[in-house]
């Protein structure tokens, strides 16, 4: 048996998917993802939670001379946190452990500066520990933010000394309170040391070797990448590839990491991190964005083949806020509205080819079943012409939102596509990746709706198609 077939199928049993294949697959295009990159994908949604002292001195940064004493939230319930999350359909939280103050919600044994010089909970208190258990109570992941700039240690700017500190909070985080899911490295630093050098690929070491199955996210990776800005959109090309010897953590050209690489030998995809409110940390003074804002970062986010990371932070009380638990809610009931219906479920489905013929598994019905990974539409690669059509046979479906997921399992290939609607065509576009949507800015009624591949990286694999209704949307404003 051929190697790479050999180990896709031990791969897609290991994923716990059904896969029957007639016909043996086309073989996969370099690079592709691992286990737990998939995994993290299919999450689609992450919960980020900024909290700190920067919560009670309304500042986003702090400056690591604070009094533990502030740090005092007197209705502190983690599970609270994660009831939200979980109600609004969020898979992984992830937790600043330690921002740039300094400050740690943990009683790390390397400073003083941490909860356990607080008033909270008698000194006896451990953020980082309680959500740990509450997630897990809950059936959520776990993540963590470690800054790398600290403003209160004294070592920060001390090259070794600091890199060996930071290494021993690491060990201490990914030690104590079991299964880390993603953690979160970014290339901040402080004024009085531009040049202090992390050693981050000692780190990611210690990271891999301390939690196997985690997701590294910084600028390079090596697992997940910023998508580049803080607004939450992805580029509309967007590959999960990239040269990770191009990126420099820190000082990364935006537009590479915003776009990603069709050459690029590593898999990388990209994260969008956004908050719900105007800050990262709670201020009494803001407000949650608006149900429009949040969908238009969701198109543009999971979208655009990434995974959206929404910050929503605890209050000085130490629970989420009403009005961010309304609109969280909001939020979930209008994906949940747009997407429940899928109205490409009554089509009858054709394709310009089939790989191995009429009686193998790669026809274009697999794009209308439930499996979004391993089953998939592949063409003959005999021929040049791709595309798929759906078929209501006489009636006309009306929508606004079109679907298209590729099976990335075995690389990322489409480079650009077109979709037309009884003839006319309504999309002219590049990538997809695991998931783009494509939101219209008018309502489309048709008969027919046929997906074209212009161009792309080996015979496109096309593993799920959707259309949907947005009430929502109602056009560019």
């Amino acid at each position: 048996m051929n190697m790479v077939l050999f180990m896709l199928l031990i791969l897609a049993s290991a994923l716990e998917f059904s896969v029957s294949w007639t016909t043996p697959p086309p073989l996969p295009i370099l690079p592709i993802p691992t286990r737990s990159q998939l995994k993290w994908q299919t999450r689609e949604l992450i919960m980020f939670f900024h909290f700190g002292v920067n919560t009670f001195t309304d500042s986003e940064w702090g400056t690591g001379h604070e009094d533990p004493a502030i740090f005092n939230p007197t209705e502190l319930d983690t599970r609270q946190w994660v009831d939200v999350a979980a109600n609004a359909g969020f898979s992984l939280v992830i937790l600043t452990a330690k921002h740039h103050d300094g400050f740690c919600l943990w009683p790390s044994k390397y400073t003083d500066h941490s909860v356990a010089s607080s008033p909270w909970r008698g000194g006896k208190g451990d953020v980082v520990g309680e959500l740990a258990a509450a997630a897990k109570g809950r059936g959520l992941d776990f993540g963590l933010y470690l800054s790398p700039w600290d403003r209160h240690e004294r070592s920060y700017g001390k090259e070794k000394d600091y890199n060996e500190y930071y290494m021993g909070q690491l060990e201490e985080l990914l030690n104590r309170y079991g299964s880390v899911s993603e953690i979160w490295f970014d290339g901040a630093k402080g004024s009085n040391a531009p040049n202090m050098t992390y050693y981050f690929q000692s780190w990611f070491g210690m990271v891999k070797e301390l939690q196997g199955s985690i997701n590294i996210f910084s600028d390079a990776g090596p697992d997940v990448r910023w998508v580049g800005d803080e607004k939450g959109y992805a580029g509309t090309t967007c590959w999960s590839m990239v040269n990770r010897t191009s990126i420099q953590i820190g000082t990364s050209n935006v537009g590479y990491l915003n776009k990603g690489d069709h050459s690029g030998v590593d898999w990388v995809p990209p994260e969008c991190d956004v908050s719900i409110r105007t800050g990262w940390f709670w201020h009494k003074s803001q407000k949650p964005k608006s149900l429009s804002h949040l969908l238009n970062i969701y198109y543009n986010s999971v979208g655009r083949n990434c995974v959206l990371l929404l910050n929503v932070p605890p209050n000085s009380s130490g629970l989420i806020s009403g009005p961010d638990i309304q609109r969280l809610m909001e939020f979930r009931k209008a994906i949940d509205t747009i997407f429940t219906i899928d109205l490409a479920s009554g089509s009858s489905i054709k394709a310009s080819s089939q790989r191995g013929g009429s009686d193998s598994s790669f026809g274009p019905i697999n794009v209308l079943d439930d499996d979004h990974l391993w089953t998939f539409w592949a063409p003959s690669e005999k021929t040049n012409s791709h595309w798929i059509e759906l078929d209501w046979e006489g009636k006309e479906v009306r929508f606004n939102v079109v679907r298209i997921q590729e099976a990335v399992g075995l690389g990322q290939r489409i480079k650009s596509h077109e979709i037309y609607a009884d003839g006319k065509m309504i999309v002219d576009a590049t990538t997809v990746g695991y998931k783009r949507l494509h939101r219209l800015d008018w309502v489309v009624s048709a008969r027919t709706v046929r997906i074209r591949v212009v161009e792309s990286r080996g015979v496109p694999l096309i593993s799920s198609v959707g259309l949907y209704f947005d009430p929502f949307w109602h056009g560019k404003q």
